[in-house]
């Protein structure tokens, strides 16, 4: 028999490299978990916005056909079938859902059933902010007035505590701008620098209104797209004549005006709006930058759309027989005058999502997902703030 002590420090031993070497199976166990739940998170996106980001809500409005692509050859590289996207493929809404494990997005206005506690869009290609830039699209507080029939809606299928979680969760990702300016400079062709910042004044100010309401109801976390280089597109190099790489400069003033004032407004908002959370994608500079060294994107062509018709294939994308057709879309930054390449698209939701780069800030779109949405007591409290109509 062997002594008491020795027999007391084997069993101490003994403990001692049970307790150690389960140390790194219960760390490994406790991390596999934690990614798991980061995984398995789920985050509704609501959308809003113009042409860039409709997945064919017009097909459902009385517009006449430069408000539609429900015809051949959009959506010929993904889908082969035309959806409504202005696109050959997926636009920047759709690569956003995919990075979030969402389906690809269906039109709000689309009969039949709709699982909106995974979100929905409302984008409708010619919608402003401002009515009078598109009394017959969605423009801003038609799409925010359907928003709120979504949110009641949630209310009335889960219950008001998971439709609460659900909103304040959410992601609210909006390109809007682009339209209010075309239309303000076909109204007046000169406008003053006065006039100009008049009119950006007040579509910021109409969108302002917009996100606040989306606040009131609940929202925390809202990923902005900026305007994008208006007067670099092809629709308008083309409208205008211009040679090289020459670009509408009125309306690349206007539109680095707008970026500039909406920078401005979402720090503000930022530091007055507890728990508001935001990521500004700059489709400005990254599109210019894409038109101007295309090969360093992997693009061969950025002076012509690959569909259309004219000296930039800036026009008529289908709508006439005589359009011209490129062979390959990945090719080009642009596949009709005024909207990317599903390639492109890739490229610039990269931006938007990972970050990284000059082109987003101050956080990228992941760590707004990631981010932790707490509900304040008063939108808990107050349900004519998260369901008024």
């Amino acid at each position: 028999m062997e002594p008491a002590a020795t027999s007391s420090i084997r069993s101490l031993l003994y403990i001692m490299l049970l307790l150690y070497s389960s140390l790194p199976i219960a760390t490994a166990t406790s991390q596999g978990d934690e990614s798991r739940q980061a995984n398995n998170k789920h985050v509704a996106v609501f959308v809003f916005g113009d042409s860039l980001f409709d997945p064919g809500n017009n097909n459902y409005l009385y517009v006449s056909i430069e408000g539609k692509a429900n015809f051949t050859p959009y959506g010929e590289s993904l889908f082969e079938y035309p959806t409504g996207r202005f696109c050959d493929g997926r636009t920047v809404p759709d690569f956003a859902a995919t990075y979030l494990n969402l389906p690809l997005w269906e039109p709000y206005l689309q009969p039949g059933s709709h699982n909106f506690s995974k979100g929905a869009n409302f984008a409708s290609a010619g919608a402003g902010v401002l009515e009078e830039s598109s009394p017959d699209r969605l423009y801003s507080q038609k799409q925010l007035k359907y928003f709120k029939e979504v949110a009641n809606l949630l209310k009335q299928q889960l219950g008001d505590a998971e439709a609460k979680k659900i909103l304040a969760d959410a992601i609210y990702l909006s390109s809007f701008g682009g339209v209010d300016y075309m239309t303000f400079i076909r109204s007046i062709s000169n406008p003053t620098e006065l006039q100009q910042r008049e009119h950006v004044n007040k579509v910021i100010g109409n969108f302002t209104d917009v996100i606040k309401e989306i606040y009131e109801m609940g929202g925390r976390k809202f990923a902005f797209q900026n305007v994008g280089p208006l007067g670099c597109t092809l629709r308008m190099k083309q409208e205008y004549d211009l040679s090289g790489g020459a670009c509408v400069e009125v309306l690349q003033e206007i539109a680095s005006l707008h970026n500039s004032l909406l920078s401005n407004v979402t720090t503000k908002l930022q530091s007055q709006l507890s728990g508001f959370d935001y990521v500004i994608f700059d489709f400005f500079n990254s599109l210019k930058d894409m038109i101007n060294y295309p090969t360093k994107y992997g693009f061969n062509v950025s002076e012509i759309a690959c569909c259309g018709i004219g000296s930039r294939r800036g026009f008529e994308c289908g709508r006439v027989k005589q359009y011209e057709l490129c062979s390959g879309p990945n090719e080009y930054v642009f596949f009709d005058g005024g909207h990317q390449s599903e390639h492109a698209n890739s490229i610039l939701s990269n931006f938007l999502w990972n970050g990284g780069s000059d082109f987003t800030w101050p956080i990228s779109m992941k760590q707004l997902y990631e981010l932790n949405s707490t509900i304040p007591i008063e939108i808990l409290s107050k349900d004519k703030l998260l369901f008024s109509m």
